[in-house]
């Protein structure tokens, strides 16, 4: 069986507080690899950053001070553009999130990986990163279409940081650039 992992799509990351014009351009090609994999039989699960009020007293707030994914607001929910419902969320306070790995790892027969979403250079990278650490030899792709960072230079260094660390970089085009 395949996974995707579909990372922090979710409203303030798209066109809320911290959206961007990328983060709004992955939707479609986000849900439709969604559809992709629920088609095949695949499985589906979703990340979702939450936060609480006292985020700006976290290490957090304190290096990013914009009030975001706030639990039970609007823009803390994933984009119903891409949400389908029945699929995992995994809740996560910060930007990786062992819960996701530890629950991956009990899947049986996991074949690969494969992460999409926002924002590349923070939580996709995180995650991709944990997931490899606790399971080596199956297989870490992410989508580069189907990814937005913060900013295009992010994007590009993480993709490449990752592509580094062997996890397979998929997708890319001329906005990515991935050595």
């Amino acid at each position: 069986m395949k996974v995707l992992v579909v990372t922090d799509m979710q409203n303030d990351f798209i066109d809320g507080t911290l959206g961007t014009k990328e983060a709004i351009g992955i939707v479609d090609s986000a849900k439709a690899k969604i559809d992709s994999y629920l088609a095949a039989g695949d499985r589906v699960i979703y990340t979702q950053d939450t936060h609480t009020e006292a985020y700006l007293q976290t290490q957090e707030g304190q290096k990013l001070p914009v009030e975001h994914c706030m639990k039970g607001t609007p823009g803390w929910e994933i984009s119903q553009r891409v949400y389908v419902i029945g699929c995992q969320v995994i809740e996560k306070p910060a930007f990786g999130s062992i819960e996701l790995a530890e629950f991956i790892s009990a899947i049986k027969e996991v074949e690969s990986i494969e992460l999409i979403g926002l924002c590349t250079d923070i939580c996709v990278i995180s995650n991709a990163m944990i997931l490899k650490a606790k399971m080596p030899e199956i297989p870490i792709i992410v989508d580069a279409s189907c990814c937005a960072g913060t900013t295009l230079e992010s994007h590009k260094n993480a993709l490449y940081a990752m592509k580094v660390c062997q996890i397979e970089v998929t997708g890319v085009n001329d906005y990515d650039a991935v050595q």
